[in-house]
């Protein structure tokens, strides 16, 4: 059996059917020279995702928010270690180039999250917008899903938060900004590596490093709190780098900052295996061995209390090194946002509330929406 040549601009080695396939294929010389020929590019296609919500909500006890917002399924940003990656088997799709290339979107996410928002019983708490997949991955630039849910966001004076890789983000600056004068919004931008080349095998159409730094530079100076999250720290690979990272984020802008250890649910575990002896095939032994160190013995660990940093002296030593690089950068801790502001706005055929409080309701200016 031979190994197909990599796609270029793509991180997946392969296509490999999900743990729910009926089927398994492998492929093989047949004679004709196809399996050594470089692939075709592969087009990203874009199809249309039903949902009857739009908040998933969660218990976690070791995630700073219960509820999320996911406007995509599948990610073209293509990092091959995302722990995301799995869940395209529940479409009947592959974890590999099918999820970075067979994208799907909720078109009508805005409308079932003003639903929500105005439901008798709805509390607010922080949203956490794009965290299984990247709300500003390439499509967004076309489809602008995740601004006009922040658009909804900013009427409500709901808050919300943001993880991303993606310069894209600076496009709404003018939504962040009158949101972040509020206590309503912080950001923060995941960097793996500050190693150009090692960015570009892992996260193929990502930000590169540099313009992540200048991200933070660009929110640092709009007023919006924004912060580094290096993750994941991948051992033996990326672990060298966490005070690096720390440094150049602190430098460019970053006021908070957290780390994730790498963990390999399900088809992940054969697909950053697969990756990681193709790419790195010297060290790709030690970092496994070390994945495992941190797992328990395996590669995967999804115990509260443990799956977000790892158990272990190797872990212990990682969580020690970025305590010391956290108080030496005088990071700060990560902001506090404002759920009280919370304000649902009257709408035609709503009844009037005879005990509402008219100093809750939100002021704007120059017409624009904007948050004073």
């Amino acid at each position: 059996m031979n190994t197909p040549p990599p796609i270029k601009g793509r991180a997946a080695p392969g296509n490999a059917e999900g743990r729910f396939s009926a089927w398994q294929r492998d492929a093989f010389d047949d004679g004709w020279g196809t399996v050594d020929e470089a692939a075709a590019p592969l087009r990203t296609a874009v199809s249309i995702d039903t949902a009857r919500s739009v908040i998933t909500y969660n218990t976690s006890p070791d995630i700073p928010f219960d509820r999320s917002i996911n406007p995509y399924r599948g990610c073209e940003h293509g990092c091959i270690y995302c722990f995301a990656r799995p869940t395209h088997s529940y479409l009947g799709l592959s974890p590999g180039l099918d999820f970075e290339s067979r994208l799907f979107y909720k078109p009508d996410a805005p409308q079932r999250l003003v639903e929500e928002l105005r439901a008798s019983g709805y509390r607010a708490q922080p949203i956490a917008l794009g965290i299984n997949t990247d709300a500003y991955q390439p499509v967004e630039r076309k489809l602008g899903l995740t601004r006009r849910l922040l658009e909804v966001l900013a009427e409500y004076r709901h808050p919300v938060s943001l993880v991303t890789k993606s310069a894209l983000i600076e496009r709404d600056l003018d939504i962040l900004e009158p949101m972040a004068r509020a206590g309503l919004v912080s950001v923060a931008i995941s960097i793996t590596t500050l190693d150009r080349n090692l960015a570009r095998r892992m996260e193929p159409r990502a930000a590169a490093p540099q313009r992540r730094l200048e991200i933070l530079g660009a929110l640092k100076a709009a007023g919006v709190p924004a912060g580094v999250l290096v993750a994941p720290i991948i051992p033996v690979l990326t672990d060298p780098e966490l005070e690096s990272v720390l440094e150049a984020a602190r430098n460019a802008g970053a006021d908070y900052a957290g780390y994730v250890m790498l963990r390999l649910p399900h088809e992940l575990r054969e697909l950053f295996t697969d990756w990681l002896h193709e790419q790195f095939p010297l060290k790709a032994t030690h970092v496994l061995t070390r994945v495992r160190e941190v797992r328990g013995g395996q590669l995967n660990d999804a115990n509260f209390g443990s799956r977000m940093t790892g158990q272990g002296e190797y872990a212990r030593l990682v969580a020690r090194r970025f305590e010391i690089a956290h108080k030496r950068l005088h990071y700060h801790s990560w902001p506090e946002l404002h759920s009280e502001r919370f304000f649902v706005p009257a709408r035609t055929g709503d009844q009037l509330d005879l005990f509402a409080n008219p100093t809750s309701q939100p002021d704007f200016d120059n017409g624009q929406n904007a948050l004073r």
